[in-house]
């Protein structure tokens, strides 16, 4: 009893781009499922099929979704007002941090005040000071 199987067990050398992209866009479009695919076109392993659709086919594995399937229009404003909700949840967050860094910086100049008065001496920074001598000569040159 001799049973023929058209199997053929085949290497990877044997995998043209081609061959590959035609694998995939038959599990794409849902003619194939992956161990089909391995079955018809003696394909060694499952893994070596997914490692095609990562590379060759239109699913964005990072986000996992589609990257070219229309979404609709529930979809869609769905997902804007989910960002919206977002957005303003991080506007609250960064007026909360402004209104206290503001906080600190009112105390820290009152705290200043306090202490140039007490201490009878200047705390803050002088920024109108004389040039030096080196830097003086330099700027008359030019």
């Amino acid at each position: 009893m001799e049973e023929s199987n058209n199997y053929v067990k085949r290497s990877q050398r044997d995998y043209t781009l081609s061959f590959k992209i035609n694998v995939v866009k038959e599990i794409e479009l849902g003619e194939l499922s992956i161990p089909d695919a391995c079955r018809n076109y003696g394909i060694q392993s499952r893994s070596t099929v997914v490692n095609w659709l990562r590379k060759f086919g239109k699913f964005d594995w990072e986000n996992q979704t589609q990257l070219n399937m229309p979404k609709s229009p529930e979809q869609r404003i769905l997902e804007l007002e989910a960002k919206v909700k977002l957005l303003e949840k991080q506007k609250a967050q960064l007026e909360r941090q402004n209104y206290i860094s503001d906080s600190k910086a009112i105390i820290f100049d009152m705290m200043i005040d306090i202490a140039e008065k007490k201490l009878k001496i200047d705390v803050r920074k002088n920024y109108k000071s004389a040039q030096s001598i080196v830097s003086a000569k330099k700027y008359k040159k030019v």
